[in-house]
This record gives C-alpha cells, structure tokens and sequence, in this order.
C-alpha cells in the first residue's frame, strides 16, 4: 500500500454523468472520466484489508487491491497485466459491471464509500491503449480446431482464451457481426460499439476467425422458419454434430435468446414489442442499417410504458428519451426494494437487493410497484393504452412463491408503445456430442455479462483439459 491512511482522509469520487439536458439528445456514452491524478488519488483508498472480499464476489477473481495499488504507484501497465490476468476484456466490464466486488468492499460495510473499482478499471484499460501496452501477440499453434458458437461475451473469452493456448479457433455467429449483447442489447449511451471493434481487430489480428450470419441448430428439420427464409443460404444452417465432427471441440455460447413473454388479450397489438426488438434495432440504425418505415420500433411523440424494473427496461427508458418520447412509465410486478443503502435481508458483504436509480431513471420517468397488467387495449389494430391494477403479495401458508391479490381497482395507463423488459427464459440444451461444451447464459440462463465472461473462461479450460487427455 502506497498510503495506507487514504481511505480515512479521502472521500470516494465519482466520474459522474455528463448533463441531462446534454446527454439526451445524442447517444454517447452518458459516464464521464476523472483526470489521471484524481484517479490515481482514488486508487489510493483500496486497503490492505485482511480479507479481500472483492475477490470473493468478482465473478471473474479480480484482484483490486494489486492493480490499485499499481495504478496508484503510477505503474499503469503493471495495473493492467494485474487486471487482465483475470479479466480478458476489462474495457467491457468497467463500463457496464454492476461492479459486485464495490457492494463487497470493506469500505462499503464502513461509510457505504467502497473504492471505485469499476470505473478505476475502465480508465486502467483505457490508458493501457493509449500507451500500446495491449498488442497482437500471436501463439504457436498446436494442430487442433475449436469452434465457438456465439460471439457474445462468453463466447469471445473462451475463443479468446483457447487461441492464446495455440488452438485455431473459428466464432461462429447469426447475426452480421460480433458482440452478442455487448453489440446489439446494451445501449450505445452505456457501450460505445468502437469499443468493441477495437478488441474485435485485436482478436482478428492474433488469429482468430469469425464467421457470420450461420445459424447452429440441434436438428435442421425444427426450425422451418430458418431453412425457409429466402435471405439466408443453403449452407448458412449447419446442425452441432456437423460442427463436432469438423472440429476437435464445440463450445456452444449462444445465449438466452428467448425473451419471456406477457400473453394477456390484446398483446397481437401493434406497438407491443420485446425489449431488444427496440434496443437491437437502434443500436443497428446508429451502425448505419435502414429499416422501411413501418418496421421502426421508435418513441418518437409517444407515450412509452415499460414493463420490467431491472436493467434492460432502464435501457428501454433511456433509448425512449433519445428518440424523442412524449412520456415514460416503468412498472413492476414486484414490491418496491428498499431504499438502501442497507438490505437487511441480503447483508454485507452479498449484493444489497436496493432501489437502483439508473443514469436513464434520472433522465425522468414515472416508476410503479405491485402492477399486474391484465389487457392491451387499442384501436384499429393499433395500441392505445394498458389496464393494469394494482396489487400485493401474501405469504403462502403452504410455503414457496408469495399469492398474488389484487390491492386496487383496474386502472388504464396511456401508451402507444409497450416494452415488455421481463427477463429472458432459460434455454434447455440437447444432448450434444461428448466433444461438445456449453457456456454463459446458453448453460445458465440469463445473468451478468461478468458471470458470461467468467464462465466463457471457465468452458476454454474445460476444452483444453478435455483435448489433452
């Protein structure tokens, strides 16, 4: 430790956002930078705690208190080979990490001031491609093919991981380009897609291939829709045997990609959309893609209700604001969380389940709890508003999931679009071909992009136990 006394002298100093009145009219990142020596001036504030439990709940094993000091000490490239011992692609999770080891952090128990660890990473990557401490570095390769299936974050860790062990990977992916959520879920206000690219060059430049627009499926004959679009090619549809018998292993990182729907009458609507109907498609208009009129999902002049409390509906409000959008209301199912910034039912050092105000929440929006929704209504085919009501949960005398009672009478909420934000359903696998690995939310559902990332590593070693048996 550099100054062991910092975290008693020195408060804890956020980058913060750039002006609402600013931020909502473009799509740049909304988050700001501290100057390099009030970073390093926060980096100063990690203790030599006893027991580092930012290690414990950093999915990926991250070790703050190392690279922080490093980053203190002015050493930025020992800090980053520090951070990316651990961390494949640190420029992603210090924009978009909940930042789980911050919850954790001795000092959060303290003052509720932890060390600001996320956005100290993001700036520790930053630097470290500015200054080229992150070059190509090609491996010697050891005669044996890896296919990864799936370009998201798990799917780029595990190829990522596999090459620099000498494998010949090949990514293979649907869609036109690689990211998977990264790219086509998350906001550019949040993730500047440059970002991406940037590491996607890298990743190209040591050897990686990437194949795009192929769609991997368990058996060609259930999926008529694929083999019957006139878009797509004869050879664009290959099966996992295929590709396990091509390859000497398969890791299959393909997602949740199966968002959970809300069938109640009159959800055959127009202007009732999934979330990343809306947030997909922006984020490929901003890449410069041109959709006909009638299919834009966009906000502009128009009441928007968004149905989900957690982070992909504050990613709804805030695309909603920068489209132009004459109103926002989230509403939840659930009860409101507590305020915080202690939860009594989850404490230190685990994740607080509190109320969380996002960058988008700030921007305005009207928030309700305890609201079922029970009818899409419209007019001439098109929505004009929802019925709700309000409601409570009751203990079930007979133990499991809380009973449902109705709190209030039915009410309508004025929209003319609908964003269902519900979450994603877990998908169920096949049984693939002993050669065959499954990672990130393809194995568990949907979680954090640091958990896919974690778990992306965790299928490379796998893989390579595997092939050198």
């Amino acid at each position: 430790m550099g100054n062991p006394k910092a975290f008693l002298t020195i408060e804890r100093k956020e980058a913060g956002y750039r002006p609402i009145h600013d931020r909502i009219h473009d799509f740049g990142e909304v988050e700001q930078t501290l100057n390099q020596n009030d970073r390093r001036i926060q980096a100063s504030r990690c203790m030599d705690c006893g027991v580092p439990f930012c290690h414990w709940a950093c999915p990926l094993g991250n070790k703050p208190p190392e690279w922080n000091d490093a980053l203190y000490k002015g050493d930025w490239q020992l800090a980053y080979e520090l951070l990316n011992a651990t961390n494949d692609f640190p420029e992603f999770t210090g924009r978009i990490c909940p930042a789980l080891c911050e919850k954790a952090c001795v000092l959060n128990l303290m003052e509720h001031e932890p060390t600001t660890n996320r956005e100290d990473e993001a700036a520790i990557c930053e630097h470290a491609w500015e200054e080229n401490y992150i070059h190509v570095e090609i491996p010697e390769r050891n005669g044996l093919k890896v296919a990864v299936v799936g370009a998201g974050p798990s799917g780029l860790v595990a190829a990522n991981r596999l090459n620099r062990k000498g494998y010949t990977v090949t990514v293979i992916d649907a869609r036109e380009n690689a990211g998977g959520l990264l790219r086509y879920g998350i906001p550019n206000f949040k993730l500047n897609k440059d970002v991406i690219d940037r590491r996607l060059k890298l990743l190209e430049e040591e050897g990686i291939t990437f194949k795009y627009g192929i769609h991997v499926v368990s058996d060609k004959d259930d999926i008529p829709a694929i083999q019957n679009d006139p878009t797509l090619g004869k050879d664009t549809v290959v099966t996992f045997d295929e590709l396990s018998k091509k390859y000497d292993a398969v890791i299959v990182c393909t997602g949740t990609p199966q968002a959970r729907d809300l069938k109640v009458p009159g959800r055959e609507l127009e202007g009732v959309y999934f979330a990343l109907e809306m947030l997909s498609q922006q984020n490929r208009v901003l890449a410069g893609e041109d959709f006909p009129k009638d299919q834009l999902v966009n906000a502009k002049g128009k009441d928007v209700l968004v149905i989900g409390g957690g982070d992909t509906g504050s990613d709804c409000i805030g695309t909603a604001h920068r489209q132009g959008s004459k109103s926002v209301t989230q509403i939840e199912i659930m009860p409101k969380p507590p305020v915080g910034p202690d939860d009594p039912k989850n404490p230190w050092p685990n994740w607080p389940r509190t109320l969380k105000t996002t960058s988008s929440h700030e921007e305005g929006c009207v928030r309700r709890w305890n609201i079922n929704t029970l009818e899409f209504l419209g007019k001439n085919g098109k929505l004009t508003g929802v019925r709700v009501q309000p409601i409570d949960w009751k203990p079930n005398p007979e133990g499991g999931r809380p009973i449902m009672v109705e709190a209030g009478e039915p009410e309508i909420i004025k929209a003319q679009i609908v964003l269902l934000a519900m979450g994603f359903l877990r998908p169920q696998q096949p049984e693939f071909p002993e050669n065959v690995f499954v990672a990130g939310d393809a194995a568990s559902g949907a979680s954090l992009v640091v958990r896919a990332m974690a778990s992306g590593r965790d299928a490379a070693k796998k893989v390579d136990e595997y092939l050198n048996k």
